[in-house]
């Protein structure tokens, strides 16, 4: 038991160092070091224990104003995360590299680190409502979001459902829910053994609806996908992984429409093995997002470090 708990410790510490030496060789390609931008997932979760419910580094300077960036960024995370833990990584890095970074917790947020549990058409209205709140402070005519996972999800429904597109430019989801999971062939099985177990699936529906909201055939979907997956005016990037073992397959994810460019992790980096949740500290994507959001300045990520799962890098 001990040898086996070394050699777990051993791991952890190598990914740890592997991702820091990420963060480092970033920085020493032309990024601002201003904030720290660690691509780990460890110390983000470290960063949320210790501000419960509070922003990421970088986040919600309501004075910020850009004339190199001129529309703000808001980040929205996923389901039982919150944007301390979720943005970490991608919120220093935006403010570094010149833009205004606005994030909020939605859906819910229990002991201030859990959100994202909510019914999706009441935290899509609590998102719209942020929206209104940073166009109004900064003067901002539009805005970009960045959502992973549920985040992704949400962005695509406010844009088609609340009239977002005015005030919307790009839409980038890392990883969202764009039409539902099997959750790795699971889903039939948890509808079934909701079903014979009506306290369970009560108390499920009562406090983590949007976990079953995102799985294939839910009717928050059927409404999602009744329209075209892009409104005109909006550009759209999806970011997916291959090794994505939650929102499966992981070609639902892409969007279909003149204004949609989907990317595959894999096909930038052969040595980028991220899950469904690496995305948000995966130097490769958050390449992407940039490239995404400024696409004058688009740079090829770089795939001499690997991106691991979970961690990141």
């Amino acid at each position: 038991m001990r040898t086996r708990l070394r050699l777990f410790s051993t791991i952890i510490v190598t990914l740890t160092v592997t991702a820091l030496s990420a963060a480092s060789a970033a920085s020493a390609d032309g990024r601002s070091a201003d904030l720290p931008v660690i691509f780990n997932s460890v110390p983000a979760v470290a960063a949320s224990l210790a501000r419960p419910g509070g922003p990421p580094p970088g986040a919600n300077d309501w004075s910020c104003r850009s004339v190199t960036h001129p529309r703000p960024v808001i980040l929205l995370h996923g389901t039982h995360a919150n944007m301390a833990v979720n943005w970490n990584t991608l919120s220093p890095l935006l403010k570094n590299n010149g833009y205004c970074v606005f994030a909020l917790n939605y859906g819910g947020l229990l002991a201030g680190q859990i959100g994202g549990t909510g019914d999706i058409h009441t935290a899509t209205a609590d998102v719209a409502a942020f929206v209104d709140r940073v166009l109004t402070t900064t003067g901002a005519s539009e805005t970009d979001l960045v959502g992973h996972s549920l985040g992704g999800t949400v962005a695509q429904y406010y844009v088609k459902f609340f009239d977002g597109a005015k005030k919307v430019h790009n839409v980038i989801g890392l990883a969202p829910t764009s039409h539902g999971s099997t959750a790795s062939g699971l889903d039939n099985w948890i509808k079934t053994a909701l079903q014979l177990f009506p306290p369970l699936k009560a108390f499920i529906t009562t406090h983590d609806p949007a976990a079953l909201q995102q799985l294939r055939g839910s009717a928050f979907l059927a409404r999602l996908n009744s329209l075209p997956d892009t409104v005109p005016g909006v550009h759209y990037t999806t970011i997916v992984t291959r090794f994505d073992a939650v929102v499966t397959p992981y070609q639902s994810q892409f969007l279909t429409g003149d204004t949609a460019t989907n990317i595959l992790l894999q096909d930038k980096c052969a040595n980028d093995y991220a899950d469904h949740l690496a995305p948000a500290f995966d130097h490769v994507a958050l390449q992407e997002v940039l490239n995404a959001l400024d696409p004058a300045t688009a740079r090829r990520p770089h795939c001499t470090t690997p991106v691991w799962p979970v961690i990141g890098g």
